[in-house]
């Protein structure tokens, strides 16, 4: 993956998006002159992938002050529980506001990254696109689908996302295509005739008439500019089983369309991806939505371990640096930085 070319927003920057006590306490410490060098680590409460480090490099980036020096994994990185992930060091003031931020889009990005390795590992090396822009906010749906790549996802669905992560924005026709023109083939043929050759021809095949019919139907009407045919069926009518996937391989094999490549979607997760591979049904690809961007976000947790080069910590911590011999230094100017990962 390239390097994503991230934006802070200026809510974020301005402190807005922050806690208001950290707030306060720049304000007092401030007013009191006091602005020591901390060293502030981050953990994770539970394994997982981690996902967002890009993004917090980016803020710190912009508000660290020369001197400062930042260690951590790497993005994609796995992490275990109570993991030190990100260590920082440098002057309070000019980066304790954004703890919030922080924390929360390792928190996010990495609930989201696990989500979509843990239908990754599931899928045994059938790719997994992320349909998931659509359950949450549309100013984080990039991130999302840029945390869904760290995962493993081939590519998604959004075009911020895409373009966050270096891929090409993935997706079929919806509905409201097929329904406006009145028929799959046909709503198919406009789709050829009008996009791009570069844009495959995936047609959606659940909308007027039974998966098989109308998969046949659309096969013989595209011929081999035909890649693929998406089975969504709703739940209303049992969703995309194993045994349909089956059924529509056997027509579309008996007329010929060996090739053409059956993808699948509504509600996938890792235990219905693994009934599909369990059961040898011929899927060439899965669209994840909700239980990637609904996954529930890793809390992490951010504490101080130096003072002025004291060690310090709350009650039930251990005061001082944290060894963490996983620990990358990315960013530093202090000409006594600390030996890697302690």
């Amino acid at each position: 993956m390239k390097q994503p070319q991230f934006e802070i927003h200026p809510s974020v920057l301005s402190g807005e998006t922050a806690d208001i006590y950290f707030l306060r306490t720049k304000e007092i410490l401030e007013k009191e002159g006091i602005d020591p060098i901390v060293t502030m680590e981050v953990f994770t409460s539970r394994a997982g992938m981690l996902c967002g480090i890009s993004e917090v490099l980016t803020l710190l980036k912009q508000v660290l002050p020369e001197k400062s020096e930042v260690w951590a994994l790497s993005e994609g990185d796995t992490m275990q529980k109570k993991e030190v992930v990100l260590r920082i060091t440098a002057p309070y003031q000019s980066f304790g506001i954004y703890e919030t931020a922080i924390i929360g889009i390792l928190a996010h990005c990495s609930g989201w990254a696990t989500a979509a390795k843990e239908c990754v590992d599931a899928a045994q090396r059938i790719p997994i696109i992320s349909f998931g822009a659509r359950h949450v906010h549309p100013l984080v749906s990039g991130i999302m689908d840029y945390s869904s790549v760290v995962g493993g996802c081939e590519s998604c669905s959004s075009i911020i996302g895409a373009k966050l992560s270096g891929t090409t924005p993935t997706g079929t026709m919806p509905h409201a295509l097929i329904l406006i023109i009145g028929d799959t083939p046909a709503a198919t043929v406009a789709f050829d005739k009008h996009m791009p050759t570069e844009v495959p021809r995936i047609s959606l095949v659940d909308t007027f008439k039974d998966e098989v019919e109308e998969s046949v139907n659309v096969a013989r009407s595209l011929g081999n500019r035909l890649l693929g045919v998406r089975l969504d069926t709703p739940s209303e009518l049992g969703g995309v089983t194993p045994e349909l996937v089956k059924r529509v391989r056997a027509a579309l094999d008996s007329e010929g369309f060996n090739v053409v490549k059956i993808y699948v979607s509504g509600g996938m997760d890792p235990d219905r991806i693994r009934n599909f591979i369990e059961t040898n049904a011929p899927v060439d690809g899965f669209g994840v939505g909700s239980y990637i961007s609904g996954a529930k976000p890793i809390d992490f947790t951010a504490d101080l371990h130096e003072v002025a080069g004291k060690p310090i910590a709350k009650r039930g911590r251990t005061p001082g640096i944290t060894s963490n011999p996983r620990l990358k230094r990315i960013l530093s100017s202090c000409p006594g930085a600390h030996k890697a990962g302690l």
